[in-house]
């Protein structure tokens, strides 16, 4: 089994890159308040060696995503450009217009739909396919409260589009059900999945556009190096794209990877890793610089 080299910060490794393709959520705020040092580290790179491009799987696309940030305190200097899986979303509803979509998720997400086109169904029975953001009320429900609804589309063999693949976000000290969740649920029912976000190409190809427009030349791939918690998101998806990863061990796996002296243990980070078959370059407990 091959560990990850457990990093003091980002500032160890810095000057070996050009471009960060860095996670939100879990890694510079939580869903309710920013993390200072995580934002101080990637303000430092921005500022002293490179570009970040911030990419989440958050189902809203890119202006509505920059808005939180704003009102968590993420400072504007900590990045040059966002990608969301919204924004890479869009791109497959549209394909599918005018639908009719059946569409699942909080009425936060609705900004995804804007200017697509889609006409909507009420349910699975006059519906020509499903797009699915997350729960409808994520602080009170769970996938299974969805599985009779998903069965009726399974039974019609309607194709799910779903535009946030993580199965749990952070949120506060709470875990929170994802759009992952339920395309995970649909997949067990016999339905078929189509999403772009984080692990998928689709969202990687788009951040590293920005990236390339930020430079104003060709990225060097060996220069990106991609920063999450996700094991089956960031670290995954950077090990399909073949680009470096580094591991932030405590965002939605808490203490998993901590050492009894209270530092990482490359280990046990290596444990979570190896649980998806993929691998990081580097791990932290945290972003810190």
């Amino acid at each position: 089994m091959t560990l990850p080299h457990a990093l003091n910060g980002l500032g160890d490794i810095a000057g070996d890159y050009d471009i960060l393709l860095c996670d939100v959520w879990g890694v510079i705020h939580n869903g309710r308040e920013s993390w200072p040092a995580a934002c101080d580290a990637l303000a430092r790179f921005h500022r002293d060696h490179g570009q970040v491009v911030l990419i989440s799987n958050s189902p809203r696309p890119s202006p509505g995503m920059i808005l939180q940030m704003d009102g968590l305190g993420v400072p504007r200097e900590s990045w040059g450009a966002v990608v969301t899986s919204g924004d890479a979303t869009r791109v497959e509803l549209a394909r599918r217009a005018p639908g009719p979509a059946w569409i699942i998720g909080p009425e936060r997400d609705a900004p995804l739909y804007d200017g697509l086109g889609l006409a909507m169904a009420a349910g699975a029975a006059d519906a020509a396919f499903i797009s699915v953001t997350g729960m409808i009320d994520d602080e009170t429900e769970v996938p299974e409260d969805y599985r009779d609804r998903l069965s009726a589309g399974a039974a019609r063999d309607l194709e799910m589009i779903c535009a946030n693949p993580d199965r749990v976000v952070q949120r506060g000290d709470k875990l929170i059900w994802c759009g992952g969740s339920l395309a995970d649920l649909y997949e067990s029912l016999g339905g078929r999945v189509v999403m772009a976000g984080k692990p998928f190409g689709p969202i990687y190809d788009l951040a590293l556009r920005e990236a390339a427009d930020l430079l104003g030349k060709p990225v060097d791939r060996s220069r990106v190096l991609c920063i999450g918690d996700g094991v089956v998101t960031d670290v995954l998806g950077a090990a399909k794209q073949a680009l470096d990863c580094l591991f932030v061990a405590q965002g939605i796996h808490g203490d998993a990877a901590r050492g009894p002296d209270g530092r990482l243990d490359p280990a046990r980070a290596a444990d979570l890793l190896k649980a998806e078959t993929t691998y990081a370059r580097y791990a932290a407990l945290d972003l810190t610089w």
